[in-house]
């Protein structure tokens, strides 16, 4: 990963706070809120673009609203030998929403989000209990979001 560093200074961090808020802000309200002209926005919005600062523009999604009422945080522990199998599998799985792989032996974490506790027993004992090389699974419900930064890409 050679990428070079790019530094960012105080307008372009308030721009990405503004575009973390509400990534449908206009230029003309980006200039009101920075002081800065229209074309100096749109040159620094293209420069973080053209940097992969800003990777997407996007939405986020309210997941009770739709029905996804239990969201569960899972840490795994997979066979070495085993380990890409699961993982392909997971990644696969349409309740899988986030999967990262952590320190430690063959160790993912996750979460998912499920309509119901009984889906969610469905998917503990088919998805997961079931993956090829598991030697532990500690899955726990979240009861609440206290810091979501969904602004940056872990």
């Amino acid at each position: 990963m050679n990428q070079s560093l790019i530094s960012l200074d105080d307008i372009d961090m308030q721009i990405i706070h503004l575009l973390s808020e509400n990534s449908r802000i206009s230029v003309v309200d980006l200039s009101k809120a920075t002081g800065l002209s229209r074309t100096a926005i749109k040159a620094r919005l293209e420069s973080l673009v053209n940097n992969k600062i800003i990777e997407k523009y996007t939405i986020v999604l309210n997941p009770e609203r739709f029905g996804t009422n239990t969201t569960i945080a899972m840490d795994l522990k997979i066979s070495a030998d085993k380990f890409n199998e699961a993982c392909d599998l997971l990644k696969k799985n349409p309740y899988v929403h986030k999967l990262y792989q952590i320190t430690g032996n063959s160790r993912l974490h996750g979460h998912a989000m499920l309509p119901s506790s009984e889906d969610l027993e469905h998917f503990l004992k088919t998805a997961i209990y079931n993956l090829p090389g598991l030697i532990q699974a500690d899955c726990n419900i979240i009861i609440s979001r206290i810091k979501d930064d969904s602004e940056f890409r872990i």
